[in-house]
Parts: C-alpha cells; structure tokens; sequence
C-alpha cells in the first residue's frame, strides 16, 4: 500500500506540472493588459509603463514562466497584484468558507441521494422510481445559478426566513444559516448523481444470486439490502463521490458568486475580472493538487470497502 501511494504521488507531479505550464500560458494570453486595470482612465503612458515594470510585466513571457516556475518549486506561489500579499495567504484566508460551503452540499448530496436511489432500486419503476427520475433529471438540467436565484427569491426574498446573500462567520449557527441554500444550490444536483448511481448499481447487485439466495431464505429486506447488498455496490458510488467533491468545487465560482461569498470561487472570479495573474495561476495550481489528492484517497478507500482490491 506505502509503495502504491508513493507511485500515486510521483505520478501526479508531471500532472501538475502540464496543469501549471498550461495555466500560465493561457492567463498571459488572456486579452486586456493588467496594468490598465491598476492606473487612472487616463495615465499617460510612462505611468502605465512604470506599473507593468513594477508588476514585471515588461519581461519576456518565457522569462516570466521561468521565473515563476522556480518560485513555485520553492513553495513561493507570487504576489496578488490587486491584494498586494502573498497569493497563498489570500488562498487560505477564502478556503474555509469554499470547504464549509463543499462539505454541507456533499452531506445534502449523501443525505438525499443515496436514500432516494436505494428506494428506487426496491422497486424499479414504481412510483418512487418515477419520482427519482424526475428529481434526477431536474437536478442535472438545471443550472446552478438558476437554482440558485429561486431560492433566493422564495426563501430570502418571498418568505424572509434565510439570508439573501453574504456569510457572517459570527458563529456556527450564522454561518449555517448563509451557507444553506448555496449549499442546497450546489448539492441538488450532486444528489441527482448521487441517487442515479447508487439505483444502476444496486439494481445490478440485486440480480445477483447470493442476494436472490438471501431472499429466498426469508432474510428481512433491511437486512438484504444492509448486509448483503449495499456493501458490494458501494465502489461505482464512492467513484461518484469523488467525482462529485470535483465538480462540488469547479462549480462553487458560480454559487459563490450569486450568494457573494467570501470563497475561492468568487475570488478566482474576482481575479480574472481584475487579470491577477498570479491569483488566478495560484488557484488553479493549488485547487488541481487538492482534485489529485481526492482521487487517490478515493482509490484507497476501495481497498478499505472492498476486501478483494489490493494494490501490493
């Protein structure tokens, strides 16, 4: 197993590697020149020359990557040109409020999906089945912001009982409260996927002769279903899973923005719009190592849950 996650690990350095080099690439060539969006409507041009200097925006785009390829083997990710500090430490001060918002849109996700799907299998095509396929079909057409801004205008607005928009960290309750329905906004359609796969395969367990077998010999349907079923199809669910903590933070740019949260969304958004180069390559470097990461504890928690799976 220690051999395998080394591999896994020095596997992933090129990966990095082709994810920085391809992010800074396509940020320089970004349409539009920083340096105008740090200067009055109408400097003249020693001004605007001055702060591409200061921003060394002046130098070779190759001498750039160099350089900053160089920082970043040292752990150095550069300097925000809008926040003036460390791009790390602007990372870690939006993290929270992005990991809190991913970690209750996945319980959502869990919590409604796997529930729907399991009665769903029970009874394929019934009517809790016909219920889950629209739940599923609503959940992965529907795009979030749309979700999104109904709630706000039925919860928020209409009925005045949840927050419009913010995050006040005051206390856990407060934050609760301003992350739920960007969470819901984020986890409904992670549940679509979630219920989806959990119904394809438990239906194709519940084929299977020792479940037919367990049935036959007049075992209660919790204990089919707990003790026999759900255990040997838990490995395409875990895959979703991983898949779906991926798309949870791809896609909290778009609910961070509607709900104006303090997150890595809506500061990865913020920095495009004011071409912060190396806020954004930062990001996008540091948010490629976490999906990395997540895909190779999903792959070790397949050993843990499927006894057969060794990786000696």
């Amino acid at each position: 197993m220690t051999a395998f996650i080394l591999r896994r690990l020095l596997g992933t350095l090129p990966i990095v590697l082709i994810v920085g080099i391809i992010t800074f690439f396509l940020v320089q060539l970004s349409p539009g020149d920083p340096a105008m969006f740090y200067v009055s409507a109408d400097a003249p041009p020693q001004e605007i020359e001055r702060v591409r200097t200061q921003l060394g925006l002046d130098q070779p785009v190759i001498q750039r990557f160099g350089f900053w390829l160089g920082e970043v083997l040292q752990g150095n990710l550069g300097i925000s040109f809008h926040q003036n500090r460390p791009v790390l430490t602007g990372f870690l001060d939006a993290l929270p409020v992005t990991l809190w918002l991913a970690f209750f849109s996945l319980v959502i996700a869990l919590v409604v999906g796997i529930p729907v799907g399991l009665l769903s299998a029970l009874r394929p095509n019934g009517l809790v089945d016909k219920f889950s396929t629209v739940f599923a079909l609503i959940g992965m057409s529907m795009p979030n912001f749309w979700l999104g801004m109904l709630l706000v205008l039925l919860f928020a607005i209409t009925l005045g009982v949840m927050p419009a928009q913010g995050y006040d960290p005051t206390s856990f309750w407060t934050g609760f409260r301003s992350l739920l329905l960007p969470a819901i906004t984020l986890g409904y359609s992670q549940a679509a996927l979630v219920a989806r796969m959990t119904r394809s395969s438990m239906l194709e367990v519940m084929r299977q002769d020792y479940v037919q077998t367990a049935r036959a010999k007049g075992l209660r349907t919790p204990v089919v279903l707990g003790k026999h079923a759900f255990g040997n199809a838990l490995n395409p669910i875990v895959t979703v899973i991983g898949l779906a903590i991926g798309s949870l933070a791809a896609g909290s740019a778009v609910v961070e923005v509607v709900f104006n949260l303090p997150g890595i969304g809506r500061l990865v958004v913020d920095s495009v719009m004011r071409r912060d180069y190396p806020m954004i390559q930062g990001i996008l470097l540091l948010t490629a190592g976490m999906i990395i990461v997540i895909n190779l504890l999903t792959d070790l928690l397949y050993a843990i849950i499927d006894p057969r799976i060794r990786y000696d």
